[in-house]
């Protein structure tokens, strides 16, 4: 599996969303937005139903862990929610295809992977599946939340797990040294 990004600004961010929005359509821009509003994993996104996610929270069990998982939805998170169900009533998934060889399917992980690829090489960051995950847990970071926070919220082990997985670089590390001057 290939090494995957996260994208480390907000404008990116929203640039991810209005790319997949013109060239893949509704489906992909909302699940982008969704996904990076709520941190899960592309194996527990896909199969969310309109019925889980209507409540405004999220009640699941992640596939990879086996942990229970409960998750507040944000307001973002919510008008994505919102959205789908006025304009999919009949859908049972939160991200379901309209098309005749998958009916009443969610999106495939193959398809959502070749999508965000795509869109990857249109602002030049490897986007992958995983890059929704990867890009919440750096905007945290990078807007003050604590590593420990983005660890629990991410639901790893370990802070170094969240370290290595949000991409903190060398750089950054040395960066600090200037960013934060101590002055007696």
């Amino acid at each position: 599996m290939a090494t995957v990004d996260a994208v480390k600004s907000l404008d990116e961010v929203r640039d991810v969303a209005r790319l997949l929005k013109k060239h893949k359509g509704d489906i992909y821009a909302d699940l982008w937005v969704f996904g990076v509003n709520v941190g899960l994993r592309i194996s527990d996104l896909l199969p969310l139903t309109l019925e889980q996610a209507k409540s405004g929270v999220l009640e699941l069990k992640e596939g990879k862990t086996n942990k229970n998982r409960k998750i507040t939805l944000n307001n973002t998170a919510i008008a994505i929610v919102n959205k789908r169900l006025v304009a999919t009533p009949d859908h049972t998934y939160l991200f379901q295809v309209d098309s005749n060889r998958a009916k009443n399917k969610p999106l495939s992980r193959s398809a959502v992977s070749k999508a965000f690829a795509e869109i990857g090489e249109m602002v030049g960051v490897q986007l992958g599946t995983h890059s929704m995950r990867k890009t919440l847990g750096w905007v945290m970071h990078s807007q003050g939340a604590s590593i420990e926070r983005v660890c629990k919220v991410l639901n790893h082990s370990h802070p170094a797990i969240t370290m290595r997985y949000i991409g903190l670089t060398e750089a950054d590390t040395q960066a600090a040294y200037s960013e934060f001057e101590i002055r007696v």
